[in-house]
């Protein structure tokens, strides 16, 4: 069966298998940089004199700083799997995308995609990555001068959400029947005149109430 075929995203076992192993490795980095920490810190104090410090500090530094980011990692890994429990896949072939910073858009951004509204497929959205964190991946297969053979990587592009709430993007693999590198997606659109409430772009009670079960704030309705 296509990914498309099921009734949620998670509902699709290779899924559910790219998402174990997507939790496993942050599990493992957080780890593995932790323990790195402690092994300098271990060979500075007992086997090195204190003249060393200079050399070892920065690379204390930067371990610490990795396993602090990693600690994020598992709470938006959770929020992911909300979401993918609630929304099927659908698969598009080459959606808008940037790394500028939109004037439509408020808050934090890092790069963002344009996806159709599904109460109105005329209509596109943006859709931001709410953090710098862990995104590279995706940018460098976003910028405008990449090699048009990575560039490739992302022609098609699966989502599950709704481009008016939130929503969790995946790069598909070689043979194109699992996904990876599972980003999540907010929507963060600017109130105008126009767009007061995600309502103003056709969503229903039953759509919002969908959203709220993904993990929507409240707030975005």
């Amino acid at each position: 069966m296509l990914p498309t075929d099921h009734p949620t995203a998670w509902a699709h076992p290779p899924t559910r298998r790219a998402w174990r192993k997507h939790i496993l490795l942050h599990l493992i980095a957080l780890v593995g940089w932790i323990a790195l920490w402690f092994a300098l810190l271990a060979v500075l104090v007992v086997f090195l004199s204190p003249g060393y410090a200079i050399i070892f500090v920065p690379f204390l530094l930067y371990s610490f700083y990795r396993a602090f980011l990693q600690l994020f990692a598992t709470p938006i890994a959770l929020r992911t799997r909300r979401v993918l429990r609630e929304y099927p896949w659908r698969l598009f072939s080459d959606p808008p995308n940037g790394l500028g910073d939109r004037t439509d858009v408020v808050g934090q951004q890092c790069g963002w995609f344009e996806f159709p509204n599904p109460a109105r497929p005329e209509e596109q959205l943006p859709m931001v990555f709410p953090s710098h964190w862990a995104v590279g991946w995706w940018h460098r297969r976003m910028a405008p001068r990449t090699k048009a053979v990575i560039k490739a990587q992302i022609r098609v592009v699966w989502l599950a959400g709704d481009p008016r709430f939130i929503g969790v993007i995946a790069a598909p693999t070689s043979n194109g029947t699992a996904p990876r590198r599972f980003r999540f997606l907010t929507q963060q659109m600017e109130k105008t005149e126009e767009y007061q409430s995600v309502t103003d772009w056709g969503a229903t009670a039953e759509d919002i109430e969908r959203g709220r079960r993904a993990g929507v704030n409240s707030g975005r309705s």
